[in-house]
């Protein structure tokens, strides 16, 4: 079934160019998507386009008027070669022959989807725990408000191409080993659009949208990591002649911290710890990055390479209430230089301890490399 045009833009079928053009741009400022970002919105806004450039075409709209639907006739493609069915054969023909029989593309249409656009913004680890509202600015192709996108001045009006005749392309022969050649390419005049404006919107130049600086708030949740993509619809650029703008994709950078490192949903931090509370036990105040400053419990006679776990003390999960884990991992700083006291009292330790002595172990218990070692075995599944 055809599709109402008039109706889409509420106008009815005598309706002049003049009252379709200022039906069409009454609809486009309240539906484009940099004024309405409801979806609902944008899928109303490619309605409206769509009729507006099927009405503003003489010929579409006089097939309109007779019953039928000129974009289903586009859509739907000719009979014979160009068909599936015949492996590829269209293609050929249309390369060496024009189209399968004198068919043609037709005109692709003023209006046209935007392109996405991508941004990066730098975070720190505090905002990718806590989630964050950053303010970016951003430059992009914009609806042209001197036209609503139509791209015409004042009451002026898209005349047909006198290149191609409102074709969008033209063909050319040559002669091949094959004979005569004919081949299609765009019209060099309006670039395929089939129409020309003879006197363009002053503002945008005929393209229905320029391009401006503005301000957008990201909403960033908490538990984003780097390199994930955040989506903001029908927040990219706006297409030719004022089209559906494309969408606009905020990378997250994060920013190294000073204390923690990041591993997946697990923080890892170092608390260097001193020999004597290694053996007497103590307890160390660490300002995390959500919880502020937490307590960390060194157990008497905590080894060098100990792990200390605080269960949900991590990052955030991102979408979810549940939280990874913060690792601390506890060095243990042995003295370089000692004074005669403190010499002294390490020997009445040792004299006291008779049975600790250094001694070789066997390959298999033997712990080798640094912390740091260690850190990356753990991370590599070693």
């Amino acid at each position: 079934m055809a599709r109402d045009y008039y109706g889409i833009l509420g106008v009815g079928p005598k309706a002049t160019d003049q009252e379709i053009k200022r039906a069409y741009r009454k609809l486009a400022r309240e539906l484009h998507p940099d004024v309405n970002p409801d979806e609902s919105a944008q899928t109303r806004f490619r309605e409206v386009s769509t009729a507006y450039e099927v009405l503003s075409d003489p010929e579409k709209r006089r097939i309109v008027d007779l019953g039928g639907d000129p974009m289903e006739s586009a859509a739907g493609g000719g009979a014979g070669f160009s068909g599936a069915g015949f492996g590829g054969l269209g293609d050929v023909f249309e390369a060496f022959f024009g189209g399968g029989g004198g068919a043609t593309r037709g005109p692709r249409g003023r209006v046209q989807p935007g392109a996405d656009s991508l941004l990066r913004t730098r975070l720190t680890l505090a905002e990718c725990a806590t989630g964050v509202t950053k303010t970016i600015t951003v430059e992009t192709a914009i609806l042209c408000d001197g036209c609503a996108g139509a791209g015409t001045h004042d009451n002026s009006k898209p005349i047909r191409c006198e290149t191609c005749g409102g074709a969008g392309e033209v063909q050319s022969v040559q002669r091949s080993f094959l004979g005569q050649v004919m081949t299609s390419r765009p019209c060099p005049t309006c670039r395929g659009a089939g129409e020309t404006i003879p006197d363009p919107c002053h503002k945008c130049g005929g393209d229905g949208r320029v391009r401006a600086r503005r301000d957008i708030n990201v909403k960033v949740p908490a538990g984003v990591s780097n390199g994930m993509r955040i989506r903001l619809a029908a927040q990219g650029e706006v297409g030719p002649g004022g089209g559906p703008a494309g969408d606009l994709y905020v990378e997250v950078i994060e920013q190294p911290h000073e204390t923690f490192v990041r591993d997946g949903d697990d923080l890892h931090c170092t608390i260097r710890v001193p020999m004597v509370d290694a053996a007497l036990g103590t307890t160390v105040t660490l300002d995390t990055i959500i919880d502020g400053p937490t307590e960390i419990t060194v157990d008497p006679g905590t080894q060098p390479g100990s792990v200390s776990v605080l269960r949900g003390h991590g990052m955030p999960k991102l979408r979810s209430t549940v939280r990874g884990d913060l690792h601390a991992h506890l060095e243990v700083v042995v003295p370089a230089r000692l004074d005669g006291k403190q010499i002294k009292l390490l020997e009445e330790l040792k004299a006291h301890r008779d049975r600790d002595h250094a001694e070789v172990v066997s390959t298999g218990s033997q712990h080798s490399g640094g912390l740091f070692s260690r850190l990356r075995d753990a991370f590599s599944g070693r």
